[in-house]
């Protein structure tokens, strides 16, 4: 569900259960490793995209071929140049509301985050900002990501203070930007929130506008107070749904962590793919349809991001 949209881009590909191809327009495989982890870069742009596939009754749609799917930019097909299958590895980030509307739900949450870590990818990359009027990064800059969910836990315990305005805009820009440093090609950013902004310097439409442009899958969970007026679901659907993602509205705190887990599994069963576009940086907008066929003809439904927006070329 993603684009890519720099000069330079690297892709790492596990060698833990995630399937890579790689066609025209990419580099072939350089001989460097990042951590144990074959490195694989490319000059030119790459459109990424997160696809998740279902049957018609909501069941996952696991194994299939990269002949299965099919990219359509604009009206023209596009060659794929990078496929991965289900349960790739992913960098995850957690964006949580450290402000004051969220104290009555503060520690529930840090927990359901906790639980969330426990049931993603063992090989996931995690990491959390917090954010009241300002944004932190809950795991220390020598050990920017954690595959461990205590050490999550006790990170966003430390770091969420639930008090102070809220600067939601400004943290999601944030983690758009710290996701880049991540090792992996899926990523992923999940907030929990009330919606508000009273705080922030970035514009509500400079967030959408960096979400289109990113190559990352972004979720929301809304957590709203109807005395507040700050709170603001319909922001948080419009963050999500450019990227491809979903936006939640559990019916309380104690929802949060089943909606954590329903976020774990789909991102577990999502296929990741990639093109390099016939015509880029043209600073526009430009629509996706990616066609999946199953191999034994049954309907599915496919979620994926509508669109990308370009970067202008300078």
């Amino acid at each position: 569900m993603l684009t890519l949209r720099v000069a330079t881009v690297v892709v790492v590909m596990s060698v833990l259960g995630i399937r890579g191809t790689w066609g025209p327009g990419l580099q072939a495989p350089s001989s460097s490793s990042v951590q144990g982890q074959p490195l694989f870069t490319s000059f030119t742009d790459l459109v990424v995209l997160h696809v998740m596939v279902t049957d018609k009754k909501g069941a996952y749609v696991s194994d299939l071929p990269q002949e299965a799917f099919g990219i359509v930019e604009d009206g023209r097909p596009q060659a794929i140049s990078m496929f991965s299958g289900e349960d790739a590895p992913a960098t995850v980030g957690l964006l949580i509301d450290g402000s004051g509307s969220m104290q009555p739900v503060r520690d529930l949450v840090i927990a359901a985050t906790g639980a969330f870590a426990e049931s993603s990818n063992p090989e996931d990359e995690l990491f959390a900002l917090a954010f009241n009027e300002n944004v932190r990064a809950a795991l220390p800059p020598a050990t920017p990501f954690t595959s461990d969910a205590a050490t999550l836990r006790a990170a966003l315990t430390r770091t969420v203070e639930s008090r102070g305005k809220t600067a939601l805009h400004d943290a999601v820009a944030r983690g758009l930007e710290y996701v880049t440093q991540g090792k992996y090609d899926r990523r992923i950013l999940i907030v929990i929130s009330d919606g508000g902004d009273n705080a922030s310097s970035t514009t509500f439409e400079d967030v959408v506008a960096r979400t289109r442009a990113s190559n990352t899958l972004v979720f929301t969970i809304g957590l709203f107070d109807p005395v507040l007026r700050d709170a603001n679901p319909k922001r948080l659907r419009e963050i999500a749904e450019p990227s491809g993602g979903e936006a939640f509205t559990p019916s309380g705190a104690t929802d949060v962590a089943k909606v954590l887990q329903h976020i774990a599994h789909d991102i577990r069963h999502t296929y990741t793919i990639g093109y390099v576009p016939n015509a880029t940086r043209d600073g526009a907008f430009h629509r996706i349809r990616v066609v999946v066929k199953s191999p034994d003809g049954r309907p599915l439904v496919v979620r994926t991001r509508t669109g990308y927006l370009a970067a202008r070329r300078p």
